[in-house]
């Protein structure tokens, strides 16, 4: 059995630790840049028991890495194929440096548009993204844009996870083709997950 991981941000330190996984413990640097959040440790907990501790065989994209919080800790359950993508060249050198620290070879970092990339299937499985984060700026308009973008991408079973700053209702979902499959409240943030079978009124 599989220890329970998960992650969680060192509070002033500019560091995230991932404290599961094959990398359990390991402490990385994340690039100081104004409005750089990294998903709150209880959101991001319960994220992860939504997908599964084990994401063994998963192709995932996070599409506005930042911290890259969600990526290293998909990569360290031991997905096949993670892909982080960042603009900043700040913040994607930081991503970088760290996925060489921790010799991963499951996982990439690429600086570009979380948009283009999340049209983009994945190389290593013609099926399409398993898991897609999708977590942009706040107020930056770009999460309507983003589901529109992966709608042909996810594979038939696949997840996607959208982080804001407001509630996304079933109904507004399911107007967009969408199925709302969880949802959370963690003080100002707001966490989904969603699909594409069916778009029926979900939790």
């Amino acid at each position: 059995m599989r220890p329970r991981t998960s992650l969680a941000v060192q509070q002033g330190t500019g560091k995230v630790r991932i404290i599961g996984g094959q990398w359990r413990r390991s402490l990385l640097p994340v690039a100081t840049k104004p409005g750089l959040r990294p998903t709150p440790d209880r959101v991001r907990e319960t994220l992860f028991n939504w997908l599964g501790q084990d994401l063994t065989g998963l192709s995932c994209i996070d599409a506005f890495a930042g911290s890259g919080a969600l990526g290293f800790e998909a990569a360290s359950r031991h997905a096949a194929h993670v892909l982080l993508v960042e603009q900043d060249a700040k913040v994607a050198a930081q991503l970088q440096a760290n996925a060489q620290r921790l010799r991963a070879q499951n996982l990439l970092v690429q600086r570009g548009d979380g948009l283009r990339a999340l049209a983009q299937r994945p190389a290593a499985a013609a099926g399409g993204w398993d898991v897609a984060f999708i977590d942009p700026p706040y107020a930056s308009a770009l999460e309507t844009q983003a589901l529109a973008a992966i709608r042909t991408t996810l594979a038939p079973h696949g997840q996607v996870y959208l982080e804001s700053s407001r509630e996304w209702t079933a109904p507004q979902l399911a107007s967009l083709g969408w199925r709302r499959l969880r949802y959370l409240r963690a003080g100002s943030v707001h966490a989904h997950l969603l699909d594409l079978r069916d778009s029926v009124t979900g939790t």
